[in-house]
């Protein structure tokens, strides 16, 4: 049996969340292109992080500027000890402010 291919080790909660991290004010369209899913998905996503306290969103003029709360822990149980700031350092190797 041939490996699947399609499939990453992160959510595509995750990845919106480490591009905001990188550049916080991309646009929701540009993040649906570098996350490689549509607009309305990545707009319910960044909808499920603002909920869970993860992500907060301010406007700055026409723009929305967003900034990741490094501080919650993730959700699942596995990983419930580790915080988004953990992962978000391991990932992209710098420190996240909140």
């Amino acid at each position: 049996m041939e490996p699947r291919s399609s499939w990453t080790f992160f959510s595509n909660h995750a990845h919106v969340l480490i591009a905001l991290a990188q550049d916080p004010s991309l646009r929701l369209r540009d993040l649906a292109e570098r996350v490689g899913i549509t607009e309305r998905a990545v707009a319910q996503i960044v909808l499920d992080l603002e909920a869970a306290g993860a992500l907060s969103r301010e406007r700055e003029g026409r723009r929305n500027l967003y900034r990741v709360n490094p501080q919650i822990s993730l959700r699942h149980p596995v990983e419930a000890h580790r915080t988004v700031g953990e992962i978000l350092q391991a990932v992209i190797g710098n420190a996240v402010r909140g």
